[in-house]
């Protein structure tokens, strides 16, 4: 099976034919592919002729296309559909590609042809796109140990090799113990003040499990969370937040001792590259530039935000009633208090909000902004029979992409929302515009035998967020593959899926979808305004844990010695922005799945980051949006001027230029943190 992967697949619009492909065959298909591209490699660092950009770099670019095309595949499925075969097959193949990886970065003939490319720079006439290319190629070589001499070297394709283990057995044990732990209740009182959608999803989860049990209540996303927030019983609450919070922590699937081996790892290769911690390694590639600007970031707003939190806090407290406030009080009272100050009630916004209208809505609201359609993509295969697929055209009529939607929770699902690709945009030598298939993967609430899947605006908002990065893909309009849609640092990736969030609280936006499921009835002023309010109600609060993530992301990858004692470590890591006091065997670390093999590590602050951005853009938005709708046709079409020079200027360009020059050219100016805190009330 591995000929399948040696050309475009011969489907519509190439797509992935996923029936004809199995799980064993990545084990074959992989090694393959990497000897492939060894071949490539072998051919570009012994070519006699000198190096030039297209004899080297370019050729580089395209050595692993074959490899590519099988990760491309394989990397999605490995978040999508986590069967236990594939976390096996995960264990054996990855440390293979990390070895070719280093052995291309660690080839020392390549590195003089690159090297040699890289210093004639000036004298070889690159548009801003191949020079972007060059100068990242050189960048990638130097970061990955190319100036490494001797034993060195042999050490530092040790330590890889022994970090993408770490990482892949962190991975693996996230779903296991999500799917192993849960809270049996079998005492009907015990579900009062929950949603009938919770009550039924638990009483046929009892079902499946079997026992003696006649409801179990599980720790995916959309079940915690209702819980957390409706449920009346304090030591229910308790109990729920206690197993959820300690997941991962010890048992069969503890990652505690990978937690710290994986930082003391990176610490061990950014110290071998000559960097003081892997911090001030991985920031020379984002827009921060250093761990001090990061950590001023982080510190300026936890000074901002602190004071407010602690009137926030006092306030929730009071209203509660109760003097030992506890984390897992704050969900249950503040979704009270919104209520009840508010008017603002989830359950009772769901039924406007059913997932086929949301669809309808996040869709139409590409149309209106950027000018592109969605229609279900006939003949195209999907991974699992839950999957749809969209073919994407342009204003013109012309093809972009594909889009796969993954919306919810299953066994071989991990948490959380996310979106990738099964193949990337960018042009071939001949001028084909090769064109992505992204997918968005998210957990939301089910639907049952009497209702579809009901929604929440949080849950809106998760589908915002991650539509937002799919457009950065369908998008992209660059020709090298390496630099097009989100391959962009991860300061600047979350921008348009953060901006594309802002429309949650624009009535233009819910006037296009949100009506009754069952009366039709169009969502109430009162109701929109109650989500308005909600958007600001706990944004301290939120500020704050993002914060918490932040600053303990920054902490664990800024160490220049091991750690022995990780639940202390965190306890200090935090501690400025601290909102409870830490709880034992409670820990955020072990289940940080985003900075533990997850591409974030000394990078989760980028959420801050781009939030500032996205808040500048928004505001650019609103200043920039025409008095009527062009065609009349929608009230948001008056976002479309502004909407089209963020897709000229952002969205199309991928990494092709630095991310600062990017976002200057759609501004017209630099971002200002001011922004953020107007939007958040603060100034």
């Amino acid at each position: 099976m591995t000929e399948i992967f040696r050309q475009p697949f011969s489907t519509p619009y190439n797509s992935t034919p996923f029936g004809s492909i199995s799980e064993e065959d990545f084990l074959t298909a992989i090694p393959a592919a990497i000897d492939t591209a060894r071949k490539a490699i072998d051919a570009i660092a012994t070519d006699t002729a000198p190096a030039t950009f297209d004899n080297t770099i370019l050729a580089l670019e395209h050595a692993d296309d074959e490899l590519q095309r099988v990760l491309g595949v394989f990397g999605p499925l490995q978040s999508a559909m986590v069967t236990d075969r594939m976390s096996d097959i995960s264990q054996q193949v990855m440390p293979m590609i990390q070895e070719f990886n280093t052995e291309i970065t660690l080839d020392e003939r390549l590195w003089r042809r690159v090297k040699a490319v890289y210093d004639s720079r000036e004298s070889l006439g690159l548009d801003k796109e191949d020079r972007r290319l060059l100068e990242q190629t050189y960048l990638s070589f130097k970061l990955n140990g190319a100036l490494l001499e001797g034993e060195n070297r042999k050490e530092f394709a040790h330590l890889r090799k022994e970090l993408v283990l770490a990482e892949t057995a962190f991975r693996r044990n996230i779903p296991r113990e999500m799917n192993a732990l849960n809270m049996p209740l079998s005492d009907i009182s015990e579900l009062d003040g929950l949603p009938a959608r919770i009550v039924d999803a638990a009483s046929e989860k009892a079902r499946e499990l079997g026992g003696d049990h006649k409801w179990v209540i599980t720790i995916d996303q959309p079940t915690y969370t209702a819980f957390m927030r409706s449920s009346p019983h304090r030591h229910l609450r308790e109990r729920l937040w206690r197993i959820y919070n300690g997941r991962n922590v010890s048992g069969e699937n503890d990652n505690t001792p990978y937690v710290k081996q994986i930082a003391g790892l990176q610490m061990r290769i950014a110290q071998l590259l000559g960097y003081g911690c892997y911090a001030d390694l991985r920031l020379q590639r984002s827009m921060a530039g250093s761990k001090e600007r990061v950590m001023k970031m982080l510190g300026d707003l936890a000074e901002a935000y602190r004071k407010p939190m602690e009137s926030e806090m006092q306030e929730l407290r009071e209203f509660a009633g109760l003097e030992d406030f506890a984390p897992w009080d704050y969900a249950y009272y503040a979704n009270l208090m919104r209520r009840e100050r508010l008017g603002y009630d989830e359950e009772a916004l769901r039924p406007y909000f059913p997932l086929p209208a949301v669809v309808d809505g996040v869709f139409g609201l590409a149309t209106q902004l950027y000018g592109i359609t969605f229609r279900p993509a006939e003949g195209v295969e999907v991974y699992h029979p839950e999957v749809d697929v969209y073919e994407v055209t342009d204003a013109d009529g012309s093809y972009l992409g594909l889009l796969y939607t993954d919306f919810f929770p299953r066994a071989t699902k991990r948490p959380g929302a996310w979106m990738t690709e099964f193949a990337e945009q960018w042009v071939d030598t001949d001028g084909t515009d090769h064109r992505p298939h992204i997918s968005i993967v998210m957990n939301f609430t089910r639907p049952t035998a009497d209702a579809p899947a009901l929604l929440s605006p949080d849950e809106v908002r998760t589908f915002l967020h991650e539509f937002g990065h799919a457009l950065h893909g369908l998008l992209s309009r660059v020709r090298r593959r390496s630099l097009s849609g989100t391959n962009v640092f991860r300061d600047f990736v979350e921008l348009p899926s953060q901006l594309n969030e802002n429309f949650l609280t624009r009535r233009e936006f819910l006037d296009t979808f949100a009506r009754h499921y069952i009366t039709g009835e169009p969502i109430s002023d009162a109701q929109v305004q109650s989500i308005v309010d909600n958007a600001r109600f706990g944004v301290v609060y939120a500020c704050m844990r993002q914060l918490n993530f932040g600053m303990l992301d920054i902490a664990w990858y800024t160490i220049t010695s091991p750690v022995d004692d990780a639940a202390a470590f965190e306890q200090k890591a935090t501690a400025p922005v601290e909102i409870f006091a830490p709880q034992p065997g409670a820990l955020i670390s072990p289940a940080f799945s985003h900075i533990f093999g997850g591409g974030y590590s000394a990078g989760y602050y980028s959420y801050k980051w781009s939030e500032m951005l996205d808040a500048d853009a928004f505001e650019y938005f609103i200043a920039n949006e025409s008095p009527e709708a062009a065609d009349g046709s929608s009230p948001l079409a008056r976002f479309h001027a502004p909407a089209m020079r963020f897709r000229k200027e952002v969205l199309e360009r991928g990494d092709s230029d630095d991310p600062a020059e990017l976002y200057r050219r759609f501004r017209g100016a630099d971002p200002s943190p001011l922004a953020l805190l107007r939007r958040d009330g603060l100034a």
